[in-house]
């Protein structure tokens, strides 16, 4: 894929996450696309995916804003850094109570493209950050 047909790709991804559309995310990705999360474990799979964008939508509604997309130049790979605001909606595993806090926090995707769809994500940001934020 050339630059412009990556960063086509990872819009339509972006703007998905925004809308909150889980078979808008699932259309962008590989069937054997593999997911790295800080602190979250490797997921692989399109199901193991739709299951934890199920789980993330069901705990935390988000958006994605500021966004820097940078390609590679090599048809293969992107990276983007952008602010993740959302309100945490429903308590996760081991973090702390979800009572509708609101939260906003820097973070950064890098990517792998094959076959006109995403074959890898993985995504950092600061977790010791977010939970000082919905704490209070």
């Amino acid at each position: 894929m050339d630059d412009a047909a990556i960063r086509s790709l990872i819009d339509r991804y972006i703007a998905a996450f925004n809308e909150g559309s889980i078979a808008g995310m699932l259309a962008c990705v590989s069937d054997d696309v593999v997911l790295d999360v800080n602190q979250g474990g490797r997921r692989v799979g399109r199901e193991k995916f739709e299951t934890y964008l199920i789980h993330m939508a069901r705990c935390y509604r988000e958006r994605m804003t500021d966004v820097v997309l940078l390609t590679a130049g090599d048809g293969l790979h992107a990276a983007a850094e952008y602010t993740v605001s959302g309100t945490y909606l429903e308590t996760d595993d081991n973090l702390p109570p979800a009572n509708g806090q609101t939260y906003s926090v820097r973070a950064g995707s890098f990517f792998e493209v094959e076959n006109g769809r995403i074959s890898r994500m993985t995504t950092y940001y600061d977790l010791d950050d977010w939970i000082e934020q919905v704490a209070r």
